[in-house]
């Protein structure tokens, strides 16, 4: 069951209007809700958003009580990755390990979404290889943390345009680059309809020899009639012999009654809820499902091979297999203390997002080392730091391209000289020239940082010169560039 109220389907891609939410775990709602979801019948339910500073011992231990696991998205409205804007950067890495810090010792934590419908059309695939590089990470910082294993996984929507490739490229490579697990946000089912209807026949072909787990992170079509009008005839098929071989069950969407009208509670106080017509509905659905299993120590995977990475076409797929470099902190603290020219600080993002079209389009050299390109997967060493130390590396870079010269590192007044020197970098070369070094072969860098009926529905400048979009400190630029008399918009 999605249980989670304002920010349901909300927390990734940034389409959400507001940033803020409430934790529904760290809250005495909890109390309220896990026996009324207990008689339902679940056995898992979905967060979006959850407070990792906040104390979640109560409600997880409730929910251990009645047999119901829990599965949470790792980012949170205001910090997510942006289907329009990608990134994979310092913040959100610290944000996503914060979250698998404080659940990952809860024994029914089952699981973690690094992205939630974050790639939903062919305009915005490059998004792909940022959320691919936070599963990497995720799974890696896991298991440097010695937690027990814990799947980290994805969460997409049903579009056609793009979800053969998410469902090759999210598989597609090493097993440590690659999701321990599919969910599948699907809506085609809608009222009494049927298994070849609504397509979930091919769906479930499509999933047949896949290597990890697949599930509905989210069902529930409500087209027909609203909320109330749902007669949920495809969990038959969902834990029947039709698709119980291949998909894992199922996620509800959703428990509270909103103005999308999903609900099959609504709130009527902190101690009580009324029931909806759906509640019924489900209920009965999911008390008649004969779903079969197999004890894990009975289990013998036969589907192991991953799938082909898509092809790398304009307009078609632009994510490639290689990956953006781990967000640390520790490398973007010792190269921002070497640097010459800085920029002020406390300066706006307004300022620093015209800073960054200014300064690379005078020297698309000089933001070599900050951006990204998911098409070639070639991204610069510092690619994941913060928006205000990736401008200052850029326009340390373009001073020092210009023989230090003393105008150069003015742009406006927003820049500054500092007494910092390369030999500033002590302890941290050895950091430094690892990033660099992983920069530079290609190949991914590692980190020694421990730190349908729904609800609402660029190639960058690297080493060499590009022209189009800079994708750089979450900021769009179109920058002008003059190379041998040719101009280049």
């Amino acid at each position: 069951m999605a249980y989670q109220a304002g920010v349901s389907g909300g927390s990734s891609g940034n389409d959400s209007v507001s940033t803020s939410y409430q934790d529904p775990l760290a809250t005495d709602d909890c109390k309220r809700d896990i026996p009324i979801l207990a008689e339902l019948g679940a056995n898992a339910i979905r967060t979006y958003a959850l407070d990792p500073t906040a104390n979640h011992d109560t409600c997880m231990d409730l929910l251990d009580q009645n047999g119901i696991y829990l599965i949470t998205d790792l980012s949170e409205p205001s910090n997510s990755i942006n289907r329009n804007t990608p990134e994979w950067n310092v913040a959100l890495y610290d944000r996503y390990t914060s979250v698998i810090d404080a659940f990952a010792n809860y024994s029914n934590t089952l699981g973690f979404f690094a992205g939630n419908e974050v790639s939903n059309n062919i305009s915005n695939t490059d998004s792909a290889a940022y959320v691919k590089a936070a599963v990497r990470d995720m799974k890696a910082y896991i298991k440097s943390k010695n937690y027990r294993s814990i799947g980290v996984g994805y969460a997409a929507d049903d579009d056609a345009q793009v979800r053969d490739q998410m469902i090759d490229y999210m598989n597609c490579g090493t097993t440590a680059d690659s999701i321990d697990f599919w969910g599948y946000n699907i809506y085609e089912w809608c009222g009494n309809s049927s298994y070849t209807q609504s397509g979930y026949d091919q769906r479930t072909a499509e999933f047949a020899n896949y290597s990890v787990p697949a599930f509905f992170a989210e069902f529930g079509c409500n087209t027909n009639g609203g909320a109330a009008g749902r007669p949920f005839t495809e969990v038959e098929a969902l834990y029947g012999s039709d698709m119980n071989e291949v998909f894992s069950g199922g996620i509800v969407f959703e428990y509270f009654e909103e103005t999308n009208d999903f609900g099959l509670v609504s709130a009527v106080d902190s101690s009580s809820v009324s029931t909806l017509a759906d509640f019924t509905s489900l209920s009965s659905q999911w008390a008649a499902a004969t779903p079969t299993g197999i004890q894990s120590s009975s289990f013998k995977p036969t589907n192991t091979a991953a799938r082909s990475c898509p092809t790398v076409q304009a307009g078609y797929w632009d994510s490639a297999e290689n990956l953006p470099p781990t967000p640390n902190q520790n490398v973007c603290t010792c190269q921002v203390n070497t640097l010459k020219c800085k920029v002020k600080s406390g300066t706006s993002n307004d300022t620093i997002s015209a800073l960054f079209g200014e300064v690379c389009g005078l020297s698309a050299k000089a933001c070599s080392g900050i951006s990204g390109n998911t098409t070639t997967g070639t991204f610069g060493a510092f690619s994941m730091c913060s928006a205000e130390d990736q401008l200052s590396i850029a326009l340390n870079a373009y001073y020092i391209g210009q023989q230090s010269a003393s105008d150069a590192c003015d742009f406006g007044g927003n820049a500054t000289l500092s007494s910092n020197s390369p030999s500033a970098a002590g302890s941290c070369s050895s950091l430094l020239s690892s990033a660099t070094s992983a920069a530079s072969s290609g190949s991914t860098a590692t980190s020694s940082s421990t730190k349908s009926g729904k609800k609402s529905d660029a190639s960058l400048v690297g080493p060499s010169l590009g022209v189009g979009k800079f994708w750089i400190g979450g900021y769009i630029s179109t920058v002008v560039l003059c190379v041998s008399g040719l101009w280049f918009l």
